[in-house]
C-alpha cells in the first residue's frame, strides 16, 4: 500500500471489485449464503483464466503472468489427442 492519502494506492483492486459487482453479483438473485461464496469465487477464475483484458493487449492475466496460455482442454497438445 502507499499509504494513507495517496490517490492511486489501492486503484487496481477497487477497479477488481467494480468489474465484479458489476458483471456478476448485482446480475444474480442470490438464495442462500452458498451461492454468494460460491458465485463471486468462480467468476474470479473466469476472469483471471478466461476473460481477455485490453490493457494486457488482449490477453488473460493468468496468460501475462504465467508466460503461458490457459488451456481449457487439458489433454489437448498430448500426443493422441485432437486440440
Amino acid at each position: 500500500m502507499d499509504g494513507r492519502g495517496r490517490l492511486y494506492g489501492n486503484i487496481r483492486a477497487e477497479r477488481l471489485w467494480r468489474t465484479v459487482k458489476d458483471e456478476e453479483v448485482y446480475f444474480h438473485d442470490y438464495l442462500s449464503v452458498s451461492g454468494v461464496r460460491f458465485r463471486p469465487t468462480a467468476y474470479l477464475q473466469l476472469y483471471c483464466r478466461e476473460r481477455i483484458h485490453e490493457a494486457l493487449g488482449y490477453r488473460t492475466p493468468y496468460e501475462v503472468y504465467s508466460g503461458r496460455p490457459f488451456n481449457l482442454n487439458p489433454r489437448a497438445g498430448l500426443p493422441g489427442h485432437a486440440p
